[in-house]
């Protein structure tokens, strides 16, 4: 959550000042409006550890491979007995991602020092660590079961690396073509055409349509590529300046939910986030409003993140976890109504964990038939504009042969 500072008339109509937590300006505003009339002023606070968002595993710095496999070693290590000092010290220094190691010896020192490893955690790397890995480490030490928790959170988070690879794997082929489609445009229309057109100037007569188009083209790209790197960069400066907006940042989110094909992953993606973290943060012990607010800040779209922060308000007064998202209509039919069944019958880790397991086949699913899509599209239309401009040349080509 982040922090706002404001300025406002109670009711009484007196000026007054406070600071609140929530999840974004407007949040904070009707959270505000509750006590006071007229809100003057609302400015956010800006501590270490905000700024732009980062990627929940690790931060900007930390290796997310090097993290889970500390979670890993310390899931191991404690479960022979170890102490946990002794622990922090050994997996200090068999690590070699230096941001993770300064932050391990800060820690093993503050554990030494007889300080709680949770609440050195969350100061030490609070610019590193995800709020889930925290929270879980937290509730961990205080049940006892320091080392199921540190198994638990390797299991989350080597669950999340392994789909993200997929990912990665996945759309490394349709990057490599396209990224070959744009090379060999530009050295079509940059290189090649103007060779053949001055050939065909010299050889005089009149060229086909399409040879035409394709020569116009070609001067375009020639004379006019800095003007196209312009726009280019002009338009991408604009996206990232008004996705730093709050209106804009929200805007986006909530068209990524709608456009065709991804916005059905999006949703699949938020369904699973949600399903994964919120199982986890219940089998750590959490309260579910802890747990809820916890699993909104690990969602990566951001108005889901916002709606599902909301709930938490909902559940502090006193409303059914499934019945309050069913009225925010932001979630999909199968994971409300499997919220629903978990309240009723008392079971809503074991029904979180089941819904959980059916969103990521269905995440990994909705990924590949989507990249089944996207292939071929890429592959045609790279051999659409070699085909134009090949068929281009030859027509010009045999045009001029007839002359001669």
């Amino acid at each position: 959550m982040e922090t706002f500072k404001y300025v406002a008339q109670s009711r009484s109509g007196q000026k007054v000042s406070g600071v609140i937590e929530a999840f974004n300006e407007m949040d904070a505003i009707d959270r505000v409006k509750r006590d006071h009339d007229i809100i003057i002023k609302m400015t956010p606070v800006k501590g270490e550890g905000q700024g732009l968002m980062s990627m929940e595993i690790g931060g900007n710095k930390l290796n997310n491979k090097a993290f889970i496999v500390m979670c890993s070693q310390f899931a191991i290590i404690l479960s022979a007995g170890i102490p946990i000092a002794r622990t922090v010290h050994l997996i200090a220094q068999k690590t070699s991602d230096k941001p993770l190691k300064k932050m391990l010896d800060h820690v093993a020192e503050d554990v030494e020092a007889g300080r709680s490893i949770a609440s050195s955690f969350g100061e030490r790397g609070e610019k590193l660590l995800p709020p889930t890995f925290v929270e879980t480490i937290s509730a961990g030490e205080q049940s006892g079961n320091l080392d199921k928790a540190f198994e638990t959170v390797y299991e989350h988070f080597d669950k999340q690396a392994k789909m993200a690879a997929k990912v990665r794997s996945a759309l490394a082929y349709p990057i490599f073509v396209l990224a070959i489609a744009v090379i060999v445009v530009a050295v079509l229309m940059i290189k090649v055409v103007p060779t053949f057109e001055a050939v065909f100037a010299s050889l005089g007569g009149e060229l086909p349509m399409i040879t035409q188009a394709l020569i116009a083209v070609s001067n375009f790209f020639v004379h006019y590529w800095g003007v196209l790197l312009g726009i280019f960069a002009v338009v991408t400066i604009g996206y990232k300046l008004y996705d730093k907006t709050e209106e804009g940042h929200m805007n986006l989110a909530k068209w990524a939910l709608k456009v065709p094909v991804l916005g059905n992953i999006q949703e699949l993606n938020a369904a699973s986030e949600f399903a994964n973290t919120l199982t986890t943060m219940l089998a750590s012990g959490l309260t579910m409003t802890r747990a809820i607010t916890i699993t909104a800040k690990t969602m990566s779209n951001y108005f889901m993140s916002t709606e599902v922060g909301k709930l938490s308000v909902k559940l502090e007064e006193g409303h059914a976890l499934g019945a309050s998202m069913r009225e925010a209509a932001f979630m999909p039919d199968i994971l409300v109504d499997m919220v629903a069944v978990g309240e009723e019958t008392g079971e809503m880790e074991k029904t979180l964990h089941t819904i959980a397991g059916y969103y990521d086949v269905e995440l990994d699913m909705a990924i590949a038939a989507a990249l089944a899509k996207l292939e071929p599209a890429l592959l045609v239309g790279l051999a659409g504009v070699a085909g134009f401009v090949v068929v281009a040349i030859y027509m010009a080509m045999f045009g001029m042969y007839a002359i001669m």
